[in-house]
């Protein structure tokens, strides 16, 4: 048993971690408080060849695994970018996964060297107001006409929408079945037509450097050469993705928890009261050092799960094991973070609660911390379904 990263991958989290942090943490708050895309982070990862660190060599990219995109995020955060610096990465490498296995090689031709190269800003629209866990239940409907299909209806918390050049679309083409709910749904790699697409804007907690949207689509037109595998069967080219972003979104979040706890160990070692380092204070200590194991522990369940991942073997427990282990180490790293700074910790300029703001999306997305646990009672315990 080797738990040993190899050298190219050492070599990964060198590299970002060195480029990450040419961004510095007052770069970060400034885009948090104008609420502004970092295209130029965005940019500096796509002229490092980063973006296309899991497109095929044939198309311009890496070819590399999960768990290189994990090592990846994970640096991304850590350097002190948080979610507003992975966000915009992430969206390079996930929701291209169906369109690389499943996309006509001349969409692959076409559009995957253009991801590569951050050309092409991606939005994902799966989430409906009515259809968020149950993805069955979307309503946005396409109708197929001639050598076109015609989609209306909307899609809520869409990311990038802002400024998306391609959305990643999910639409129902035929009527919900209940004896088959998942089938019935075409994915769409279409145009962002802003005269079909209405954009509103959602104002959040934290990330307000990437947006988040609803959308209303009336009748966006696309070409059947826009159709991402076969149509109907458009939830199960998803489904190949949803392990993968849970291993992801897990890592992203311990490299979160580092950032912050980097910040509060620091602190710690430096802010004196009493004549003495508060980090002398077992009160001060303790939590630190309680979110560092819980770091670590995370982290080894999300390169296990990745491991399997990119060795063909089963992972669903490991997946969501991870993402739920991994998103409650980084939310009480934030906090144990924001403790320790007492009432600094709730400025700004000391650069955690933007972190503490950012850390709680991922005990909700891009599975909540329940339906996780659902999963493992369900398929790993054999208990009853309870919903």
């Amino acid at each position: 048993m080797d738990f040993a990263l190899t050298e190219s991958q050492e070599l990964i989290r060198k590299e970002v971690g060195a480029l990450a942090r040419t961004f510095s943490l007052d770069y970060w708050l400034d885009k948090d408080d104008r609420a502004e895309y970092p295209s130029d982070f965005v940019k500096a990862f796509a002229d490092n060849g980063w973006l296309g660190i899991m497109v095929p060599e044939a198309y311009g990219g890496a070819g590399l695994g999960v768990t290189e995109a994990a090592l990846m995020l994970h640096e991304i955060c850590a350097s002190g970018a948080g979610t507003s610096g992975a966000s915009p990465v992430h969206f390079y490498v996930f929701p291209p996964t169906p369109l690389i296995k499943y996309g006509t090689e001349a969409m692959k031709r076409k559009y995957l060297p253009q991801i590569v190269s951050g050309e092409i800003v991606m939005a994902f629209g799966v989430t409906e107001p009515n259809a968020g866990t149950d993805t069955s239940r979307i309503q946005t409907r396409a109708e197929k006409k001639g050598d076109r299909w015609v989609v209306n209806g909307r899609k809520v918390w869409t990311t990038n929408a802002q400024h998306a050049t391609k959305i990643l679309l999910l639409a129902r083409t035929a009527d919900r079945d209940p004896a088959k709910p998942l089938k019935g749904m075409t994915l769409f790699f279409a145009d962002f037509d802003r005269t079909a697409i209405t954009v509103r804007e959602i104002h959040k907690l934290g990330r307000a450097a990437v947006d988040s949207n609803e959308i209303f689509i009336d009748n966006l037109e696309i070409p059947d050469e826009d159709v991402v595998g076969t149509p109907g069967e458009g939830f199960y080219h998803l489904i190949d993705s949803l392990n993968p972003e849970r291993i992801v979104v897990g890592i992203e979040a311990v490299g979160i928890g580092r950032a912050a706890l980097e910040r509060a160990v620091q602190y710690a070692k430096e802010r004196v009261v009493f004549d003495r380092p508060i980090g002398k204070n077992q009160a001060i200590a303790h939590p630190l050092a309680h979110a560092m194991a819980q770091l670590d522990a995370a982290e080894m369940m999300c390169l296990k799960a990745a491991w399997l991942f990119d060795n063909g073997k089963p992972c669903g427990r490991e997946a969501n094991a991870a993402k739920m282990l991994a998103a409650e180490a980084g939310f009480n790293a934030c906090d144990a973070a924001l403790q320790t700074f007492g009432g600094f910790g709730y400025a700004k300029e000391f650069y955690v609660e933007r972190l503490w703001r950012e850390i709680r999306l991922y005990k909700i997305a891009p599975v909540s911390q329940q339906m996780a646990l659902n999963y493992l009672a369900e398929h790993v315990l054999g208990l009853p379904r309870s919903y």
